[in-house]
């Protein structure tokens, strides 16, 4: 099993934490990672975008000319496309951008994003992640005492509200829990900072 270090939110090595392989030490699938970012991304999206069609656009009722004798190409309606304040062809309508994995290929894919985070030196786990104060400072240390620059997520066991306004003031840090954590926001951080009550949540869900 990997091990790694158990830090306080002082920043200070108060032990070491195994690592169970099934989980922390899977082989990375690019592809499978590829498609689970996909659809997290394409369920994202909402699909309202929407514009008028040549029928839906106001005015337009009247022929600009009559049919022959003119010169000039023939035209039924102002509110065709090629006419300016005319409907868009083809344009966007609302739609469902809605694509689902299967259980098993989501559950390899946030493996792998994890595993890719335990060989690349950017997993940390933390004792215990608590606050008893809204306080942005105290949560801004103890990223910077565990080396948790730039974009990070914090992984957290349970519901604390203190703990998640605290860290949202911190530019760049999102947080989740270990229920939510997804492939995207996994490889989308530099670092991932885990509470032990986390690891261990995790584990206990995806090692089987």
């Amino acid at each position: 099993m990997a091990e790694v270090k158990l830090y306080n939110m002082s920043g200070a090595v108060v032990g070491s934490v195994q690592l169970d392989d099934a989980v922390f030490a899977v082989e990375v699938k690019e592809a499978v990672i590829h498609s689970a970012v996909r659809a997290y991304l394409l369920n994202q999206r909402q699909g309202t975008q929407s514009t008028l069609t040549r029928t839906e656009v106001s005015g337009g009722g009247k022929k600009p000319w009559r049919q022959k004798g003119t010169g000039r190409a023939r035209q039924g309606s102002t509110r065709a496309p090629q006419w300016t304040h005319g409907g868009v062809a083809l344009g966007p309508k609302p739609r469902s951008y809605r694509t689902d994995m299967n259980k098993k290929t989501r559950k390899l894919a946030l493996k792998g994003a994890l595993s890719s985070k335990v060989a690349g030196d950017e997993f940390v786990v933390i004792d215990a992640i608590t606050a008893d104060e809204y306080k942005t400072k105290t949560m801004a240390s103890m990223l910077s005492a565990v080396g948790a620059t730039g974009k990070t997520l914090v992984v957290l066991a349970e519901k604390n509200d203190k703990v998640v306004r605290s860290l949202s003031n911190i530019e760049g840090v999102k947080t989740a829990y270990a229920n939510t954590i997804n492939v995207y926001d996994v490889l989308n951080c530099t670092k991932l900072v885990a509470a032990k009550g986390a690891v261990d949540q995790i584990t206990e869900v995806y090692a089987k």
